[in-house]
């Protein structure tokens, strides 16, 4: 496998794409870029989240229910998803709007 994928970049077939998750980055052959989020808001949204429920963050940016996923990005957005996460806290949040954050689904500043 090491070797076919020089021998790709080699040639310049390769591509290094993002796996779904967001997690790691794999060799693969890419027809197309991976769509980019859009900036929903300059400014974190400020939430209240309960212990022990599971939400979905719109990571594609185009959900008209902002910070949360409306299912948008099956149109807008196929190639993201939202991120599922459970809280293990109650208490008010701050979530990310602009989708750069380093720690999804909760802003990190980097708006």
């Amino acid at each position: 496998p090491a070797a076919l994928g020089s021998l790709m970049r080699a040639a310049g077939g390769g591509r290094r794409c993002r796996d779904p998750s967001g997690r790691a980055r794999v060799p693969s052959l890419c027809s197309a870029p991976q769509p980019q989020p859009v900036i929903a808001a300059k400014e974190p949204f400020p939430v209240e989240l309960q212990a022990g429920k599971t939400y979905g963050w719109c990571a594609c940016g185009h959900s008209k229910r902002q910070p949360f996923c409306d299912g948008s990005h099956k149109k807008e957005a196929p190639g993201l998803s939202s991120l599922r996460f459970t809280p293990t806290q109650t208490g008010p949040a701050l979530l990310c709007g602009c989708k750069r954050t380093r720690s999804p689904p909760y802003c990190d500043g980097s708006h």
